[in-house]
């Protein structure tokens, strides 16, 4: 326990002073003061001289402390239901680097406004935006060995006497614009860092005064607010300008003896260009931020967006009342159009209302079979079927089409579904045996099943590879190399040795995608399903699924033509976000803000990032939804095409984790594509369930130095879990792993095709790239059912020295480990670390390892 008295806390009050003469905490100009003198409570308090209310006074000489552990909260009582738009957090020594600033009608139920990670102390200012009586600093980690200790804990709302028309805006104007910089101290420290949300990486200058970084917001916008996260390289004074033609600039704001830190600055004036120039250096170094943020108004906000609406004319909906001969023509027509259109722009969705259908759904690509019914069995149809005659009998491309909530009572007494990655099959009921070869038995290669129940027995006959998760079968057939089931009732046991099959008796944790259904009013409804741990069989054995219902007015219905823009505003209205089918072209990224926000896409909806953008950012929150979508990536190389969680993200999300659900990439293919990396994951606790990500092998745009992609997946976060991970041909590693205690359950890969030669494809002296790297400094992660295959197809010739890498700890291990060379066209060394023999020759025999190590 601490005294009352410390030196610390006496030098940390004189720079609070100081720090409040260069960083105003008075919010914009609209905003008033909620929370002072109002009823605040403690989880606990340190002692008698340092209660709740110290924090709500409005004296910064006076503070609440904690007790000497993470969870512990401060709350003020506002007394009344209110709009909340600011909070201002004014910490004393002994800060949190983690916290969340919560909302609540009740005093009871609380939602997340703000998730914070990285803290680095001093005065905290965000804009949030909510409705609630109770608000409060959730910490998570402490900073120090002591407890959590605010000076000040400071709520805003918007003035309800002020024009609605003059409240500085929550969207951040400059958040991917065009930036420039009079000079950068390296290529890793450009100007643009300072402008893409990510607190991780900044912009440097040469250490040299006067030096200034600006952004083109794209127009002439009013401004009212700019926000500066300064690296420890800060200035101690600098003005904030704009410009309407980049060459003309008017003073905006001139500070003096700035200390750095966190800065918020309230402004006025009209401007399309915003820079900060800086005339005095606070250290020997160049200036250096974080982030750089811009906020603005207008007389004029324009109206709410609203919620719900008509789903567009690529969405078929059905219902009983209607002929089968009219659906079946419906169908037929759709499948013509879309059955060889691998690269086509085609999107399709076709809904069923509750009821029963005397009609075969032939599903070609982009094409979505989904039932309406909140369970499978309130939808019946005589079949959903996918063959491979358009390709002469070979299911190996039968790629991005999908069939969801419903049951089939095939006419025959089997459904056939041959297909290969990104073709889900979820939350079905097939009455009758499931055949998963084309017609002929010709090739095939793997897919996914959830949440589903097989009356009869699986047959994957030609399938090289499968995942089955959460469901029910009435057996399995065979298995050709890579047969992987985690709580499954009916399947095979572990047998891996003899034959293909990894079994565990459970899935871990998960969570079903959300799905679209009606009510009985005959509305749309979005059902988001509940978290499950240790989950065996279906999620609807006894009842419908566990979870949480959403109106359809609360999702923005994006339609191709939609900006980023306008979506981005929805989102941060507050609406969660379904796509349409259709491809969107957008110039910048979805950005998902708000914890537990669904985006739902309908009908394989693609997303086409412009100029090098992200195309998703997921912030560091709990339980975003991501589901049923395809980005495609531009023509303009992208660093990164999903984010989830900014860099150095760390909040705690075990309880409500984000979900990947039926999210796939494409590099090349339609057409030159270019992203360094697929998809990263920094936040920790993220279930990554069923995803292809794919550097193409075939179609338009296709070469070694044509769609350029290095690495598929790479996971900073812990506690990260894969369930159906398929990633394939990038050019160095597909999977590189760097969190604690990843697990992967089912990984099927095929290294690049196209090396032009074994100089080309080297690792530093090491021959090739794994296909699935844990970094060395991890040490604990666990796979069952990996398999990774070369075919090069340039130069047969060239050897990988091991498909996979991983550090040799106790524990790091794996369990059903095999590697493949496709008709001898090129070898794999080892399996991993130099253990296993190879895998080479026409005959297409697999190295397998039972269990490493």
């Amino acid at each position: 326990m601490r005294g009352l008295f410390r030196p610390a806390a006496l030098w940390t009050a004189t720079a609070v002073a100081a720090a409040l003469l260069a960083v105003p905490s008075t919010p914009a100009f609209a905003d008033t003061l909620l929370s002072q003198g109002k009823t605040a409570t403690a989880s606990s308090s340190e002692n008698a001289g340092t209660p709740a209310s110290a924090a709500v006074d409005g004296n910064a000489g006076t503070r609440w402390s904690s007790a000497a552990t993470d969870a512990q909260w401060l709350q003020v009582d506002l007394g009344a239901s209110t709009s909340v738009n600011k909070v201002v957090l004014n910490w004393e020594a002994a800060y949190a680097s983690g916290y969340k600033v919560q909302l609540s009608t009740n005093g009871t139920t609380w939602t997340d406004l703000k998730t914070v990670t990285g803290g680095d102390g001093g005065i905290d200012t965000w804009d949030v935006t909510g409705t609630g009586r109770y608000v409060r600093m959730q910490g998570v980690t402490r900073a120090t060995g002591y407890g959590y200790s605010l000076w000040e804990f400071q709520v805003f709302g918007p003035d309800g006497g002020s024009n609605p028309g003059e409240a500085c805006g929550t969207t951040n104007a400059a958040l991917n614009k065009t930036s420039s910089a009079s000079s950068i101290q390296g290529a890793g420290l450009p100007a643009s860092a300072a402008f893409d949300g990510d607190n991780g990486t900044r912009w440097a200058s040469l250490a040299a005064d006067p030096q200034w970084v600006q952004v083109d917001l794209g127009s002439a916008q009013t401004l009212c607010k700019i926000d500066l996260r300064w690296e420890a390289a800060y200035a101690s004074a600098f003005k904030l300008q704009g410009s309407t033609n980049g060459t003309t600039w008017t003073d905006l704001k001139t500070v003096t003896g700035s200390t750095g830190g966190v800065q918020s600055h309230d402004v006025t004036g009209s401007a399309r260009y915003v820079r900060m120039l800086g005339s005095a250096r606070g250290t020997g170094y160049g200036y250096s931020l974080w982030e750089f943020a811009v906020y603005t108004t207008s007389d004029d906000p324009g109206p709410e967006i609203p919620g719900g609406g008509p789903l567009g004319p690529n969405v078929h909906v059905f219902d009983p009342s209607m002929s089968s001969a009219t659906i079946q023509s419906q169908l037929d027509a759709v499948f013509t159009q879309q059955e060889s259109a691998q690269f086509g722009t085609g999107r399709h969705a076709f809904l069923f209302k509750p009821g029963t259908y005397n009609v075969n759904a032939k599903v070609g690509f982009y094409t979505s079979i989904i039932g309406l019914g909140q369970n499978p069995d309130d939808v019946t149809l005589n079949g959903v079927t996918v063959d491979a005659g358009w390709f002469n009998g070979n299911a190996t491309q039968n790629f991005w089409r999908s069939t969801e909530n419903l049951s089939v009572q095939p006419p025959g007494g089997t459904n056939q579904w041959a297909v290969s990655q990104a073709a889900p099959f979820r939350r079905m009921h097939i009455k009758g045996a499931l055949n998963l070869a084309p017609t002929g038995y010709g090739w095939a290669s793997g897919g996914y099943i959830a949440d589903s129940k097989i009356d009869g027995a699986v047959g994957p006959y030609s399938q090289q590879q499968w995942y089955t998760r959460d469901s029910s079968v009435g057996g399995w057939v065979n298995g050709v190399w890579n047969m992987v089931f985690s709580g499954v009732q009916g399947a095979p046991a572990t047998n891996f040795l003899d034959q293909s099959y990894t079994t565990l008796e459970n899935t871990p944790i998960s969570r079903e995608k959300p799905y679209l259904y009606v009510d009985g009013g005959g509305a749309y409804r979005v059902f988001v399903p509940a978290l499950r741990t240790n989950a065996r069989g279906v999620s609807w054995a006894n009842g419908s699924t566990p979870g949480t219902s959403l109106p359809l007015g609360q999702f923005f219905v994006a339609k191709p033509g939609d900006s980023a823009a306008t979506i981005n505003a929805a989102l941060g209205q507050g609406l969660h976000l379904l796509l349409t089918p259709g491809i969107y072209h957008l110039s910048q990224p979805i950005n998902v803000t708000r914890a537990n926000t669904v985006v739902l896409g309908l009908g394989l909806a693609t997303i086409i990032p412009g100029g090098g953008s992200t195309a998703v950012k997921v912030a560091d929150v709990d339980g975003v939804k991501l589901a049923g979508f395809l980005v495609d990536a531009g023509t303009q190389k992208s660093d990164v095409l999903i984010e989830v969680g900014p860099a150095g993200s760390s909040a705690d999300h075990a309880a409500n984790p984000t979900t990947l659900q039926d999210v796939f990439v494409r590099i090349g293919g339609a057409f030159a594509g270019n992203a360094t990396t697929s998809v990263v994951v920094n936040s920790d606790d993220v279930i990554i369930d069923h995803t292809w990500l794919w550097r193409g092998d075939h179609g338009e745009g296709i070469g070694w130095n044509v769609n350029t992609a290095e690495t598929g997946l790479i996971v900073n976060g812990d506690d990260v879990l894969a369930t159906g991970l398929f990633v394939e041909h990038y050019r160095k590693y597909d999977v590189e792993w760097y969190g604690e205690r990843g697990r992967t359950i089912f990984f099927q890969n095929e290294k690049a095709y196209d090396p032009p030669n074994q100089a080309a494809y080297m690792n530093g002296t090491s021959k090739g790239w794994a296909a699935y790297k844990v970094g060395p400094a991890v040490n604990t992660h666990e796979g069952w059912g990996l398999g990774s295959y070369v075919y090069f197809n340039v130069d047969p010739t060239i050897e990988v020295e091991n498909g996979f890498e991983a550090p040799v700890k106790p524990g790091v291990k794996f369990h059903s480990l095999l590697t493949v060379s496709l008709g001898g066209n090129g070898r794999i060394n080892h399996v991993i670390n130099g253990v296993g023999g190879p895998a080479f020759g026409t005959a297409t025999i697999p190295s397998k390892l039972v269990s490493y190590p």
